[in-house]
């Protein structure tokens, strides 16, 4: 199976091209740059240069969120229509899942991470069988030091990753002492490889009602939905 993945959902813009167990061609930046004018592209040069025609895909993948809101608005809507314009199945894939899978070898759990500012982040835990991930407590939006209270009392090793770790290291060091470890630099970029395989499992979602998941709603929806109940 040809499969497209596109990874938006943060400052890493990530796009593979995997057929079967093989990584045909990936493309990965982390540059604070405009995803809207770059995506495009990026797939279209990853294409020619894999010699792989948009009609040879079978499949396309995204990282659905959470992240940055436009990040992942971006993703998903190019997303959905390359798959219907292709007539080929989407599938979605949490963002931190996919940054998860980079430590799908370590022996104990994995908190993948994104900031989510105001002292929260973005998070989920998850271990591995075999190679394989396993979601351990399902992605959310917390306060960092509460999330922290929570997996410390497991008292296992705890793998963290992502690139906003810089912002939170104290904390997560003050917090779980020896259990923390931290994710060498470049396990911090997710992998749109890893994407890819991740999808090829997942079910199919319905292109038109395929929606991101954000986890929390946008600041606008938010205060629009607070000015109707006042």
């Amino acid at each position: 199976m040809k499969v497209l993945a596109i990874d938006t959902s943060n400052y890493v813009m990530g796009i593979a091209i995997t057929q079967g167990s093989t990584v045909v061609g990936e493309v990965i930046t982390n540059l604070k740059k405009n995803h809207s004018i770059r995506v495009m592209p990026a797939i279209e040069n990853l294409l020619g240069e894999c010699d792989v025609k948009p009609n040879e895909l079978e499949r396309i993948v995204v990282a659905h969120g959470p992240g940055s809101y436009t990040g992942v608005r971006i993703g998903v809507t190019i997303a959905k229509t390359l798959a219907w314009t292709l007539n080929i199945p989407l599938v979605g894939v949490s963002s931190l899942e996919v940054l998860a899978a980079n430590g799908h070898y370590f022996h104990g759990y994995i908190s993948p991470l994104f900031d989510a500012r105001r002292g929260q982040v973005y998070t989920g835990l998850y271990s591995t069988d075999s190679g394989q991930l396993i979601c351990e407590k399902d992605d959310r939006i917390v306060l960092l030091t509460d999330w922290l209270k929570m997996i410390r009392d497991e008292n296992k090793r705890v793998l963290f990753v992502g690139n906003d770790l810089s912002i939170h290291k104290n904390i997560i060091q003050e917090e779980m002492k020896e259990l923390a470890i931290f994710a060498p630099q470049t396990f911090n970029n997710p992998r749109p490889s890893e994407l890819a395989f991740l999808g090829e499992n997942k079910e199919e979602a319905d292109v038109h009602t395929f929606v991101p998941n954000y986890i929390r709603m946008v600041e606008a929806e938010a205060n629009w939905i607070a000015s109707q109940q006042k």
